[in-house]
């Protein structure tokens, strides 16, 4: 797709090594990525003057003259709706950076601000200047709350144009840090890690008067020294911050617990030096720096941290997470870091925390949350599209080993304890065959084949199932005091779709289904669940639109009675459903009156079925806006719905119950609600945060009022995985 809208960055950017570069490279990126039609490009601030070029625009940041000139370029650009400048002080030309004020005097586009540096108590010149740069701004970002504060109490700036969004970090998988260790060769080792450019504010030399004291607790210490030289500290060749470190480490006699890894690593090479570290230091002594990367990288990456106290840690780093301290005091930093490294459970819990808490600040999020404030304060910017993600099946394929696809997922990590249920392995077999039918890729089958073998082993001699199977492959004691009416009718669902695949899969697949649903027979007309007729239906259609076997049709037509029985029982005036409260998985319902009608013709069925979807949608959206029914006492009749508490697999249902309708009806509408409910995986929902996670091919358990569940369990990843193969059809 043509790209018909762009935003400019007035930036440095790579190969420049900058933390600002990197900032603004990640976040053009993540842009880019996530919106199928805006184009990021950057406005490069270097030392040249160039005219304006194909990828973007060059600024020579020393030339006041130049500034106007790329003024007018980007004006002459009927496509550029925005104009994003990052601020340092020391990015622009003149006093404190003035020069700026020769582009914005000539931009006639919109501009906002992200003021990488808030000086706390700057004198009259800075303030001025920055109430003169904030006056063009429609948007100010300021990267923490304290920032945010600065910026209004004492630059004046109105409180309506200043947005607080977290520095970016990188999307990563959890993984413990003895497997990294592993890779990189330190199993033996306790690892410390500092990284970025290297200069006197990052104040090394403070971990190295603190390991003394830490070595002779942990003698197996190494500490990682990761990143180049900033190129301003290096003269005529000579680089004397680092020649002084290099010198320190012999003084001290730590040449055995000192590496300098003096190079820029690529990003997936330093997110793993990171990950494999026991404790991250930040010696900073810089008390206003607003902001580190660093920093924000490291926890992402789950690392414990010690860390001096400015700004950005004091907000963020709580003791869940790691230990502040003063700055270069070299005594404290020695004592906090053993004692995480002398308490295995509180690193570890560290970790997770911090691993938790960073989920927010993923690029993903920070660039959704960016271009919900563009389309929120700049008036005629353009609405935008989202990218479909790639389809991965990673993170099933984590979860499934040989007996069948494990409950539950510590983040991203499989939770062996947790078992097996027949539910979970219900919706994988539908999953995994849409999959096939998509792709046709035969490593599918052995997958396909592990699903339906867990549905066999979980029927009984009666034709029905249990639900639960322990991690040894016994049978679970829930299975005796649980409903499993539900998980019953999810795996008809599920050998009914499979065998509606018979023109595309195996002969021996769908006679094993076959077999397996036939067995069903003595007891589905008996199921009294209003979801487990609805799923019920949905799989005894799906095997009578393949086979035409007659008998099931006056099997479906009872279940649907007793299903329009409920709704003539409940139904009012402004309550058009089938029970006096909607719980979960509301859409099986009017897609089960709509295969009712399919199979019978009977025009009730019809009726309830847009009836009832009608009022379902009047609840999920509004004002193009989708929000799932919350689990926190669901939404009882006449009563004022809860606010929170959502989970994807009602997503899940919602965007199947659409695409059935308008596979039969072909109305627009039903397409354009499909998107925006799956948009809410995309961080289209009150936080603004991405549900599914593209880095582990996972999708989070569930969207609270203040944060994301960010467990990786089989029904969430599988329920997205359904409604990303449904956008595909």
């Amino acid at each position: 797709m043509k790209r018909n809208s762009k935003i400019v960055f007035v930036s440095t950017a790579p190969p420049t090594q900058c933390g600002i570069a990197t900032y603004t490279h990640d976040l053009m990126t993540a842009i880019n990525d996530i919106f199928a039609d805006v184009e990021c490009v950057v406005c490069n601030l270097t030392e040249i003057s160039a005219p304006k070029s194909k990828g973007g625009f060059t600024l020579n940041y020393a030339d006041k003259d130049d500034y106007r000139r790329v003024a007018h370029d980007i004006n002459r650009d009927d496509t550029v709706k925005l104009v994003h400048i990052q601020h340092e002080f020391g990015l622009f030309g003149g006093l404190y950076g003035d020069y700026l004020l020769e582009l914005l005097d000539h931009l006639k586009k919109p501009v906002v601000f992200t003021f990488h540096s808030v000086i706390p108590q700057p004198g009259e010149e800075i303030k001025n200047l920055v109430a003169l740069l904030a006056s063009y701004a429609h948007i100010i970002f300021a990267m923490t709350q304290e920032s945010k504060s600065i910026l209004e109490n004492i630059y004046n700036i109105p409180k309506h144009k200043i947005a607080r969004l977290p520095h970016g970090t990188h999307n990563t998988n959890y993984e413990e840090t003895f497997e990294i260790k592993k890779k990189l060769g330190f199993e033996n080792h306790k690892l410390l890690t500092t990284f970025g450019l290297l200069s006197r504010g990052k104040s090394i030399e403070t971990a190295f008067n603190a390991l003394p004291n830490i070595i002779e607790r942990f003698p197996e210490v190494l500490y990682l020294v990761i990143g180049k030289s900033h190129p301003k500290n290096i003269v005529n060749g000579i680089d004397p911050y680092r020649n002084f470190l290099e010198n320190k480490v012999k003084e001290m006699k730590l040449e055995d617990h000192v590496i300098f890894i003096d190079r820029y690593l690529d990003i997936q090479e330093l997110l793993e030096y990171l990950k494999a570290s026991d404790v991250y230091l930040f010696t900073s002594k810089d008390p206003n720096q607003a902001i580190s990367g660093t920093f924000a990288y490291a926890m992402s990456c789950s690392c414990p941290i010690v860390a001096t106290s400015i700004p950005h840690t004091r907000e963020v780093l709580t003791p869940d997470t790691g230990i502040i301290v003063g700055i270069e005091d070299y005594q404290s930093f020695s004592s906090a870091v053993v004692q995480i490294l002398s308490n295995d459970e509180m690193r570890h819990s560290m970790a997770i925390s911090a691993y938790r808490k960073t989920r927010e600040s993923s690029w993903d999020n920070v660039a959704v949350k960016h271009v919900n404030y563009y389309a929120d304060k700049i008036e005629h910017f353009p609405d935008v599209l989202y990218r479909l993600p790639e389809i991965k099946l990673n993170h099933i394929i984590r979860l499934t080993g040989q007996l069948g696809i494990i409950q539950f997922s510590k983040i991203n990590i499989p939770d062996i304890s947790s078992g097996y249920t027949l539910d979970d392995n219900a919706r994988a077999l539908i999953a995994m065959g849409m999959h096939y039918s998509l792709f046709g890729k035969k490593e599918d089958l052995f997958y396909i084949n592990i699903y339906l073998g867990f549905i066999e082993r979980c029927q009984q001699s009666t034709g029905a199932f249990i639900n639960y199977i322990d991690k040894d492959n016994h049978e679970h004691v829930k299975n005796s005091y649980v409903n499993l009416e539900d998980s019953n009718a999810r795996a008809i669902w599920a050998l009914g779709t499979l065998i509606s695949m018979d023109d595309q899969l195996p002969e021996a697949l769908i006679k094993r289904s076959a077999t397996c649903l036939l067995k069903c027979m003595g007891w589905v007309q008996n199921i009294l669940s209003p979801r487990a007729i609805g799923f019920s239906i949905k799989g005894l259609y799906a095997y009578y639109a393949a086979t035409k076997e007659p008998f099931v049709v006056p099997i479906i037509e009872n279940l649907s009675k007793n299903l329009i029985t409920k709704y003539d029982l409940h139904a009012v005036k402004n309550w058009k459903w089938f029970e006096n409260y909607m719980t979960y998985a509301n859409g099986i319902l009017p897609e089960a009156m709509l295969y009712a009608y399919l199979t019978t013709g009977n025009p009730a069925y019809k009726k309830v079925a847009i009836e009832s979807l009608n009022f379902l949608l009047s609840k999920m959206f509004e004002n193009e806006h989708f929000k799932v029914i919350s689990n926190q006492g669901w939404h009882q009749k006449n009563q004022k719905p809860h606010g929170y508490g959502e989970q994807p697999i009602d997503v899940a249902y919602t965007i199947q119950s659409l695409y059935a309708f308008y596979k039969i009806f072909q109305k627009p509408e039903y397409l354009i609600k499909m998107n925006l409910a799956f948009r809410w995986f995309l961080g289209k929902n009150h936080l603004s945060q991405f549900i599914y996670n593209s880095v582990s091919g996972g999708c989070f358990d569930g969207l609270e009022e203040t944060e994301v569940n960010v467990n990786q369990g089989a029904e969430s990843t599988i329920c997205y995985l359904m409604s990303r193969l449904i956008m595909e059809y």
